[in-house]
């Protein structure tokens, strides 16, 4: 049953899901977080991961949007590890004498597993998504040169997902980023522009040298974090603007402690350099959204007589009035047994951590249901974060 929850009637709900591999299971918890609410997007757009789990979320009808999307990552990650199973076992068997002893080993032990179920997904690809390609990395076509193929991908997102209903743009809109490879410029595939296919969703998820390019009307794609790993610029841009809540979930942390020996070096790289993005697109719209209100502000004091003989000042003010976005920003924090392996390490037992997190940080943002109102007058742009208001 839904949470009594008041919503204001925004225009648009965007759900903005960013690429990370197997760090996307975070998304799903967020999602199942805004299912207990009754709160469901209008508009979703996505990068790499996250343009699958759009796949999943379009693809479906409310009442079975979340079962589906667990299914899809059980299906593509691996079964519960028996060594795991066997630990939970031996708790249970000694109960709380064991919990002091295994809490001090709990972090060690999450990273040889978490470890051995990378160097799997390494050798042996993962089921239902990519597997090894013979004869790696190959040459000629950038669709055929990677070292994995990812055909199975699409199998699986026809499994899950319904694309005559991701299709139905009045029922909700989905756009995916993606890379052309030729020109280096960042493009969006949106249903209200086209019909979207599986070849869509790989390709905005086609990153190199692991995954091949994927082949569409003749241009080759690559994985839309190669230039973007955020839509939010996309959702910001849009005309025409109207007051907008938009869920952007991020699946890097800025922020970190300072790396100790090359490992943590491998892997604060990856957070800066997927996260700095997301944090510049959104410090970029802020500060243009600033500027429009300022520009409105300015035409505000001239006086009205003066205004209406001259139409320039209807352009502008047509162009200027802003409508006002909430961005309620979720972000993945790293737990400490992980490493540089993270967005490959696809264990059962690690996107359940993953997945449940999402649930815990948007059931936490939802204590404060006042993050979800409109920005008061004077501000178009505001954001929540519910790891900074702690």
């Amino acid at each position: 049953m839904a949470k009594a929850l008041k919503i204001p009637d925004y225009p648009r709900i965007a759900l903005v899901l960013q690429g990370g591999g197997a760090l996307g299971a975070y998304q799903g918890g967020v999602i199942e977080g805004l299912r207990e609410i009754d709160l469901h997007p209008n508009w979703v757009a996505g990068i790499s991961i996250g343009a699958l789990n759009c796949a999943i979320i379009a693809g479906n009808p409310p009442e079975t949007r979340v079962q589906k999307l667990r299914e899809f990552w059980e299906t593509i990650c691996r079964p519960p590890s028996a060594a795991a199973t066997a630990m939970t076992s031996a708790m249970d068997m000694f109960g709380p004498a064991a919990t002091g002893m295994f809490d001090m080993a709990r972090s060690a032990t999450e990273k040889m597993f978490g470890s051995m179920a990378a160097m799997r997904t390494i050798v042996e690809g993962q089921q239902g998504f990519f597997t090894p390609r013979p004869f790696a990395p190959g040459m000629g076509s950038p669709a055929n040169t990677s070292f994995y193929e990812t055909g199975a991908i699409i199998s699986t997102l026809e499994r899950f997902a319904d694309f005559d209903r991701i299709n139905q743009s009045d029922v909700m809109r989905v756009s995916v980023g993606a890379t052309n490879v030729r020109t280096g410029n960042f493009v969006y595939f949106d249903n209200t522009e086209m019909k979207l296919t599986p070849q869509h969703f790989l390709a905005s998820g086609a990153l190199p040298p692991g995954f091949p390019a994927v082949e569409i009307d003749g241009e080759f794609y690559w994985d839309g974090g190669c230039v973007s790993n955020t839509p939010l610029e996309h959702i910001m841009n849009f005309l025409p603007r109207k007051d907008t809540l938009i869920f952007q979930v991020d699946l890097w942390s800025a922020e970190g402690n300072v790396p100790q020996d090359v490992f943590q070096i491998m892997e604060r790289m990856k957070d800066i350099q997927y996260s700095s993005k997301t944090r510049g697109v959104t410090n970029t719209v802020q500060a243009l959204q600033r500027m429009r209100q300022n520009m409105w502000d300015v035409i505000e004091r001239i006086p009205a007589s003066v205004r209406k003989k001259d139409p320039w000042f209807d352009d502008m003010a047509k162009q200027l009035y802003g409508p006002r976005y909430n961005c309620i920003h979720l972000i993945y924090k790293n737990k400490p047994s992980e490493g540089h392996y993270k967005d490959f390490e696809f264990s059962h037992e690690t996107m359940s951590h993953h997945w449940n997190v999402g649930l815990s940080d948007m059931r936490r943002t939802l204590e404060k249901p006042e993050c979800l109102d409109l920005p008061a007058d004077g501000e178009n742009f505001v954001t929540y974060d519910v790891h900074r208001q702690s």
